[in-house]
């Protein structure tokens, strides 16, 4: 259990033995470290409840726990505050406690749920590109937290690989080879093993294709009876998506394995296409369906509502299907594979209004079981003129290209820093690796994920201040600590006084990592852990400046100190570990 937990059950029990309830008893850290560790406000609201005064109440709350042999100090303040101070030696036996649990006094969640999370959402035939970022980096942290939480998580990419630019692509290729055997409607294969395109053909192909139906209804005309075509089954062209989905996700399980990102799923809208019938005659029977110039809808208004909410179109007027059916579909198909809790849409909040229509109407319908539907709605990497992030030439950057150059700005910042230069070259080369990822990925998840943020990559990679690379070497200085006291045969001890100010104040932020598991697994916020490493970090460079450890001459000081950077040390390869950063031996 953690200590705040622990502390919250001592002071509910002070609570309940005055005939009070329970919920009363929550502690948190100081706001004001300077007067105590810990406080609770519980006694103002419970004023309300017994009709009471709240000093008089937090006054009697006081009297039993002063009776409690670990705390120092515990009184009232204002008009009911209980502050509470631990003994010093309570203080570094709990540190001590803290550093031999494995979980580090993080709890398991005491009913851990089944999530889906979906996340990823690249487009067949496209590159991966900057916008993809936040999605993948927000939705990988997620679920990385929620399974240290202790939920089950299944992670789905839900890939863009079965809609109008599929008929785009096979029509462009037509255009260029006719010859080939998948446009034979008489043929039903076998049809050639080798892919007639690679994934640099289908990246040129797509935004010409897509250009020439936008500016051309004929073409766009081809394009779409292309796609229903192969919506239909017709033999070549289920060839071509193959060849088209194959070619795609070789440079999708690239780009996403240079971020250090997986999923159990590789699935995409064709997954669901055979459940679509299916769904459509449920809905119908039900009574769900109206007709709405033309087209098949879903009314999703509810009562409340203070802005309009237009109807979720399921079939549109030519025939066709969209987004919103194949998201219900989807929403149906992961309730029968795996029936979780929570499915998380780890989506841009541009997407708002369709994820609410979405939702809606899977609840009206009754389609998506106990699941509660989430959008975890993110904001946009913008450039310096607060548009969507751009390359010099005003183009969108690849991710690729992206991650090369955050490595590329890592290598210069060790090089100005005279880092990293005694190691060979592969070495030099993996640690401006992670570097640069933990640049990009810090950056982006230490904002609140609903924000904007303006991509400055000079800033990003920089080792002082809120930065991944920062952090990296907060870790890195404490694996060079150890590795210096093995070498002088020095060991950890057990965290133990007497404490100066320094080694309080790193024990009371160690104290906090279960606190912000919590509360980022709750809010689904990342960068409430991005805090808590920054404000780790801070507390042990005032530790590290103002105690000496190795050059300590006490020995049971000294041990101690190692004890207590061990610990710091462990919660940061913890939470960075959660954010999906990965942390160099030495640098």
């Amino acid at each position: 259990m953690s200590i705040i937990a622990d502390l919250s059950q001592l002071v509910s029990d002070a609570f309940q033995e005055l005939g009070l309830d329970r919920g009363f008893g929550a502690v948190a850290t100081s706001r004001r470290p300077d007067l105590a560790h810990f406080q609770c406000n519980g006694a103002m609201a419970a004023a309300k409840q017994a009709r009471r005064a709240p000093r008089q109440i937090a006054e009697e709350v006081v009297a039993i726990l002063r009776a409690h042999p670990e705390f120092d100090v515990v009184e009232v303040a204002g008009p009911g505050f209980i502050n509470i101070k631990l003994t010093e030696p309570a203080l570094a036996a709990r540190a001590d406690e803290m550093r031999l649990d494995e979980r580090l006094g993080c709890e398991r969640s005491a009913a851990p749920e089944r999530v889906v999370i979906d996340f990823g959402g690249p487009n067949v035939a496209k590159a991966m590109h900057v916008g993809h970022l936040r999605s993948s980096v927000v939705g990988d942290c997620l679920q990385r937290l929620f399974r240290f939480v202790g939920d089950e998580v299944v992670s789905d990419i839900h890939m863009g690989d079965w809609g109008l630019p599929m008929g785009m692509l096979i029509v462009e290729l037509e255009r260029r080879r006719p010859d080939l055997p998948y446009f034979d409607a008489e043929l039903s294969g076998p049809y050639p093993e080798e892919p007639p395109v690679s994934v640099d053909d289908l990246a040129e192909m797509y935004p010409k294709a897509a250009a020439l139906a936008k500016e051309d209804e004929t073409e766009r005309e081809k394009a779409r009876l292309a796609t229903a075509q192969l919506q239909e089954g017709r033999p070549g062209y289920r060839a071509l998506w193959q060849h088209f989905m194959n070619e795609s996700m070789k440079a999708m399980k690239a780009d996403f394995g240079a971020l250090g990102v997986h999923f159990d799923w590789w699935l995409g809208e064709a997954a669901v296409n055979d459940a679509i019938a299916p769904l459509l005659a449920s809905l119908e029977a039900k009574g769900a369906l109206e007709l709405s110039q033309g087209a098949q809808v879903i009314t999703v208004v509810e009562e409340g509502d203070n802005k309009e909410m237009p109807p979720l179109i399921v079939v549109k007027s030519d025939g066709g299907v969209t987004y919103g059916t194949t998201d219900l579909a989807t929403i149906v198909d992961r309730v029968a594979r795996v029936d979780p809790h929570h499915i998380l849409y780890v989506v841009d909040k541009r997407q708002h209004l369709h994820f609410e229509q979405v939702f809606r109407a899977a609840r009206r319908c009754e389609l998506s079981g106990r699941a509660q539907l989430e959008h975890i709605a993110f904001g946009t990497v913008n450039g310096a003129d607060g548009k969507p992030f751009k390359t010099r030439e005003g183009g969108v950057m690849k991710l690729g290209d992206l991650i090369a150059r955050a490595t590329e700005q890592a290598n210069l910042r060790l090089e100005e820093g005279a880092l990293a230069k005694d190691v060979d070259q592969e070495i030099h080369d993996e640690i401006a690796r992670k570097v640069g990822l933990a640049a990009l990925k810090f950056a982006d998840l230490a904002n609140d994920r609903e924000s904007d943020y303006v991509f400055n990559l000079e800033k990003f990679t920089r080792f002082e201040g809120k930065t991944g690379p920062y952090l990296l070497y907060a870790t890195v200085r404490i694996k060079s600590i150890f590795r210096k006291a093995a070498e002088r045969g020095f060991e950890a001890g057990t965290v133990s006084g007497p404490l100066s100010d320094a080694e309080r104040k790193l024990i009371l932020v160690n104290f906090l990592i279960s606190s912000a598991v919590q509360r980022a697994h709750a809010e689904r916020r990342p960068h409430l852990l991005c805090d808590f490493a920054y404000d780790l970090a801070q507390a042990f460079s005032r530790f590290y400046n103002n105690c000496p450890i190795l050059a300590e001459e006490d020995p049971a000081i000294r041990a101690s100190r190692l004890a207590l950077a061990g610990l710091t040390l462990a919660q940061f390869e913890l939470v960075l570990g959660i954010l999906g950063i990965e942390t160099p031996e030495r640098m």
